[in-house]
């Protein structure tokens, strides 16, 4: 179902984040989270919405940042995550990504750090917004 791995962070005061990356295509996946991985970030991995919601509901996960697509398989796509995301666990932060450039408006009303993240982007990008994330969140 997931895949967790920790690694020390480069700011050994800070506690570790954990991120859940939710993508379907499983390259991209695989790609940017062994980047964050490599980055220090505890990482979980779903293939979709409905998997997503089952890390997330797991008494021994606490997730910090969702990393999901919009587009994905089944019934549930991103926006629909990130709706349930915001009901249910309001202290965890989404990050939304999308291809699609419809998604952008509806994005920015659902992700803490803005607009949607297009695709394609650099993984440093991901690092990037995950940190602006931390340093909003800090602030108040």
């Amino acid at each position: 179902m997931s895949t967790s791995s920790t690694h020390l962070s480069a700011e050994a005061d800070t506690p570790l984040q954990t991120i859940l990356v939710v993508e379907d295509e499983v390259l991209i996946r695989l790609v940017v989270a062994e980047y964050l991985r490599e980055c220090g970030y505890r990482v979980h991995e779903a293939v979709s919405a409905e998997e997503a919601i089952l890390i997330l509901q797991a008494p021994e996960v606490s997730v910090d940042i969702v990393f999901s697509d919009v587009e994905m398989p089944g019934d549930m796509d991103g926006f629909w995550l990130a709706r349930w995301v915001r009901s249910n666990m309001p202290d965890t932060q989404v990050i939304l990504t999308s291809g699609a450039e419809r998604s952008a408006d509806i994005a920015g009303t659902l992700c803490e750090a803005g607009p949607l993240m297009k695709k394609p982007y650099h993984t440093q990008e991901v690092v990037d917004r995950i940190k602006q994330l931390k340093a909003t969140a800090k602030r108040f």
